[in-house]
């Protein structure tokens, strides 16, 4: 019994043996169970920690995305008021500047110039692109 358990192997379909993964040009994946990440997220659905089954390529192999079953797929958590309160943050320390503290709606080069336009160079901003800071007077108290 014991050399019967030995000679065993688990076999994987969409693995083709040596270890690697089948990898697809640009549309021509051609398999209807295989998605994306951005694909799956369109769906519904995450990875739910599954591993890729296969590879897709473009611009001469420069460029790649992991393909994932569906059918293997879980439904995406739902966002809860913690998860959205951490992104908000997480975004606000991308889009407020550290000179004159406006919260912008876009991205502000911070790693490059270190605050908003404005403060940087003295290009005028346009007043619809942040949202003022509270009054000081707002923050004493």
């Amino acid at each position: 019994m014991a050399d019967q358990d030995q000679d065993l192997v688990d076999v994987d379909l969409y693995d083709p043996g040596d270890g690697s993964l089948p990898v697809f040009r640009w549309k021509q994946a051609g398999h209807a169970n295989l998605a994306t990440r951005r694909q799956l997220r369109e769906m519904g659905l995450r990875p739910g920690g599954r591993e890729p089954v296969a590879r897709i390529e473009c611009r001469g192999g420069k460029r790649f995305a992991w393909l994932y079953r569906i059918d293997l797929a879980k439904p995406k958590r739902p966002m809860t008021l913690a998860k959205e309160a951490a992104l908000d943050k997480a975004m606000a320390a991308r889009q407020t500047c550290g000179t004159c503290r406006r919260r912008y709606f876009h991205c502000l080069p911070l790693k490059t110039l270190g605050s908003c336009l404005e403060c940087s160079d003295g290009t005028p901003a346009d007043p619809a692109s942040y949202i003022a800071p509270p009054a000081k007077h707002l923050l004493a108290a």
